[in-house]
């Protein structure tokens, strides 16, 4: 199950993690968004205890959105090591969009 982020619980559970963090941007009202979150939701359980899932609501988590500079969503980005290392704009199938991500 995806972990809904925060500002406060970013730094913990995203920076600070010792495993990859998928980090799904999206908002209710985005169409590809909602037609992506069972394909995140289905990354989530695969991969479970090898990478960490999360999900942030750009409309109320704004200063995330704005830190990471996202332009257009759905956008997924993967964090290794606390730093961003592979992002994907868009709607993509599962193979694709992990291939794309590095993992």
């Amino acid at each position: 199950m995806p972990i809904a982020l925060t500002n406060a619980n970013f730094k913990k559970e995203v920076l600070e993690s010792p495993i990859p963090v998928i980090v799904d941007f999206w908002a209710p009202w985005c169409r590809p968004c909602q037609m992506l979150g069972p394909i995140i939701e289905q990354i989530s359980n695969e991969l479970e205890g090898t990478v960490k899932v999360g999900k942030i609501n750009v409309d109320e988590e704004g200063f995330l959105a704005n830190e990471y500079r996202i332009s257009s969503i759905p956008t997924v980005m993967v964090f290794k090591n606390g730093k961003p290392a592979g992002q994907v704009v868009g709607l993509l199938r599962k193979e694709d969009l992990l291939k794309r991500l590095g993992l």
